[in-house]
């Protein structure tokens, strides 16, 4: 009876290993054809954002990721689908899958990639000074940090130079606001208005401008001593500038300027003659 017993339970434990065994050689080729399956919708998807049809290739790239989300092509198929909805202007879309992205895939290799989309789905939207100031806040804080975070990167290179642009447009909104409220005869909104552009965008191209309507609105208002100070300023660092020229006119009344143009017939005869030698 008991070697009865030792029989059966001998062919049990064979079953269950083979019934085991089997499920994973099933399991493993589940596993293969559904990464083939994803592979072949991942070239689907970006053949068809090659050819320009960037809806039908980003459902491609979500069908992708969908099959296989634990494969090494998952998070690339989601960045090529931010990506496609960018191409063509859809940047909530875009914003859309790039906020997946991190959600799932927060340490993935091409997060430098994925950080600049996003900067540069706002960045696209900025318009001028006269909007909204949003566009413009999102994307520079967000290539700050591809600055910060990803220095050795050509990202980051790419990112630097566009915050400089970014900084100029500020600087631009703050002027036009600045001179918005010089002609409702707002001098202390004025003022701050300038002052922002010398204290937060000295590095842009408004900041002689900003320097000379400081000039300009303090004295206007009595503020000498305050007028000469932005006075000395610009004439210290932008002696040569057209600015510096207005404000030394605001204490020299009678200052006039007068420009001479040489004309040296001589020296373009020379360069004239070289094209004949």
């Amino acid at each position: 009876m008991q070697n009865y017993l030792k029989i059966i339970l001998l062919v049990l434990t064979t079953l269950v290993f083979s019934c085991s065994s089997n499920k994973e050689k099933i399991s493993i080729l589940d596993e293969e054809n559904l990464e083939l399956q994803m592979i072949d919708a991942y070239k689907e998807g970006y053949k068809e954002l090659e050819k320009g049809d960037i809806l039908y290739a980003a459902k491609k790239f979500n069908e992708a990721e969908l099959l296989f989300p634990q494969s090494e092509w998952a998070p690339r198929s989601v960045l090529l689908s931010a990506y496609a909805y960018y191409s063509q202007n859809y940047y909530d879309e875009a914003l859309s899958e790039l906020d997946r992205y991190f959600k799932k895939y927060p340490k993935h290799k091409n997060a430098d990639y994925a950080h600049f989309l996003y900067a540069m789905c706002y960045y696209e939207n900025i318009v001028d000074e006269k909007k909204d100031l949003e566009p413009l806040l999102v994307s520079k804080t967000k290539f700050e940090f591809i600055v910060i975070n990803y220095p050795n990167t050509d990202f980051a290179q790419d990112a630097q130079y566009k915050i400089n642009l970014i900084k100029d447009i500020m600087a631009s909104k703050e002027m036009y606001l600045g001179k918005y409220y010089l002609k409702k005869k707002k001098w202390v909104a004025a003022i701050n208005r300038f002052k922002n552009v010398v204290d937060k965008y000295e590095t842009t191209i408004y900041v002689e401008e900003a320097l000379h309507r400081l000039v300009e609105t303090n004295y206007r208002i009595g503020l000498v001593d305050e007028s000469s100070k932005y006075a000395s300023v610009l004439g210290y660092n932008y002696q040569s500038s057209q600015w510096y020229e207005q404000s030394y006119k605001i204490f020299n009344r009678e200052y006039e300027t007068s420009f001479e143009i040489k004309k040296n017939k001589e020296s373009v005869f020379k360069k004239f003659k070289k094209l004949f030698k």
